[in-house]
């Protein structure tokens, strides 16, 4: 069960100045916690705590980092069903989806308990001509500074987790702002470190609205700022950062090719899988799918059978496949979206019914032209688009016709179709025989175009948050 209210965090410490966040069930619309919202005070006094700490922080020899996240992997393994349950209500996900973000949220800072000590730095020779003779250059990475975060609603654990741990394992003191709509996943997690012994001022954890965050992303004495939303967002955020480093990781309309040789059992199973787990929102769900010519009719059958038959319902139910989305008003933008398809002539292969305001039944169209709404842009939520291709290049093409370029899906066997795909596709990642939604925690993650700036996954986000400093050290020469 949920507590009646919870917390924020400011400098490590649990307050409560308001109740003023209400925290609804995505499934039935109950009031079920209650958070504070943040003023600007509180901002600034997280702000001014966090660049205090940065000496602190900086100094922390790498095994006490390491502690300090191998004591968050083994609280949150202990809290494993109230974490899971926690993200069932506040973002309406399946439960069975829920503790696999539990299950990575876990992996995310023990893979980060193994980095925090192995920062690695370099030896540069610098004796390739006679006026460097003598000289060695010594390469260290040091904490950036004082972080800014900004979490999305689809993983309330998980993806506050890819900023809060390598900022842990890196040495940085960090302010998150968590999603209103979902703030309790990022709260529990303040409150697991605030049982440990960081110095005063190295975390914050704060829901607030907009008219109260411009902080986080303007303050000049934040020296990174990294978010992860929607594109216009993000952009326009890091047109307001000034002189401080952006991460950002945006939005997609992920792009599947099916090739004429591929396991056909297997690539349905995955596509299902990847276009409708957590109801499409997530922004490396399968939205555009580019299936061969000669096998197109008996994939499109095998879809759609596997797509009518996802139980949808409460996301509590074992069996439930399909849960809520986030909210109305993004069920109906969608429900719209299918519309306006239909209406050009696109045809509705199975789904493309809203009920109860939130429930959108999975849904496969095709026909569908690409400047709809649900080619051109991020769907993100249970709709995939089928196309048919005959030439292999023809359909790398297609898949970069996009403004996004997050991860994209290949099922071929070819070998030098596959490497053909990853030398061409415009893209951050590429999996071969699975589907772009699939992610290690470990790995880089990123987008070009507008899917984004930089790269996360541990070492690649602490990268981010650390500078390089060298010493040049000169033996004089006889």
């Amino acid at each position: 069960m949920l507590k009646k209210s919870y917390p924020m965090y400011v400098a490590n410490q649990a307050i409560t100045p308001n109740e003023d966040l209400e925290i609804f069930d995505k499934f039935n619309g109950e009031l079920v916690t209650k958070a504070p919202l943040a003023e600007a005070s509180h901002i600034e006094d997280a702000i001014a705590a966090a660049v205090a700490a940065e000496e602190a922080m900086a100094e922390l020899p790498a095994y006490k980092r390491q502690e300090v996240l191998r004591y968050c992997v083994s609280e949150f393994t202990k809290r494993f069903d109230e974490l899971a349950y926690s993200l069932c209500l506040e973002a309406g996900k399946p439960i069975v989806d829920a503790r696999g973000e539990v299950t990575r949220l876990i992996d995310t800072f023990d893979i980060a308990a193994e980095e925090a000590v192995r920062i690695h730095g370099e030896i540069m020779p610098l004796d390739r001509t006679a006026r460097t003779a003598g000289y060695t250059a010594y390469i260290k990475r040091v904490p950036i500074g004082a972080c800014s975060f900004i979490s999305p609603f689809n993983f309330p654990l998980n993806l506050a987790a890819h900023k809060v741990a390598p900022a842990l394992a890196m040495g940085c003191p960090f302010i998150l702002k968590p999603a209103s709509l979902t703030p309790i996943g990022a709260l529990l997690i303040g409150e697991v470190l605030s049982q440990t012994d960081l110095p005063k001022g190295a975390f914050s954890i704060l829901p607030t609205n907009r008219n109260n965050s411009q902080a986080f992303t303007e303050d000049p004495r934040l020296k990174l700022m990294s978010f992860t939303g929607s594109p216009g967002v993000g952009w326009n955020l890091k047109n307001k950062a000034g002189k401080k480093k952006v991460v950002l990781e945006l939005g997609g309309n992920a792009a599947c090719i099916v090739d004429s040789d591929a396991d056909l059992g297997d690539a349905v199973e995955r596509i299902i899988h990847g276009a409708f787990y957590q109801s499409g929102q997530s922004c490396i769900s399968v939205q555009r799918i580019l299936i061969h010519s000669d096998i197109y009719d008996d994939f499109k059958e095998r879809l759609v059978s596997k797509a009518s038959g996802l139980v949808k319902g409460d996301p509590r139910d074992e069996k439930t496949f399909i849960g809520p989305m986030i909210s109305e008003k993004e069920a109906g933008r969608l429900h719209g979206w299918i519309e306006e398809a239909k209406a050009a002539g696109a045809t509705v292969l199975c789904g493309g019914k809203l009920e109860n305001g939130k429930m959108l039944d999975a849904t496969v169209m095709e026909n569908v032209s690409m400047d709809q709404n649900l080619c051109a842009e991020e769907a993100f939520g249970p709709v995939c688009v089928l196309s048919k291709f005959t030439d292999f290049d023809a359909a790398i093409r297609e898949v970069n016709n996009s403004k996004f370029g997050l991860q994209a899906g290949v099922f071929t066997r070819d070998l030098y179709k596959a490497q053909t795909a990853w030398d061409k596709l415009e893209v951050g990642g590429l999996m071969i025989g699975d589907v772009p939604s699939w992610r290690a925690d470990q790995m880089p993650y990123g987008g070009v175009k507008d899917s984004g700036l930089g790269r996360e996954g541990i070492i690649y986000a602490m990268e981010d948050m650390s500078e390089l400093r060298h010493m040049v050290v000169r033996i004089p020469q006889k």
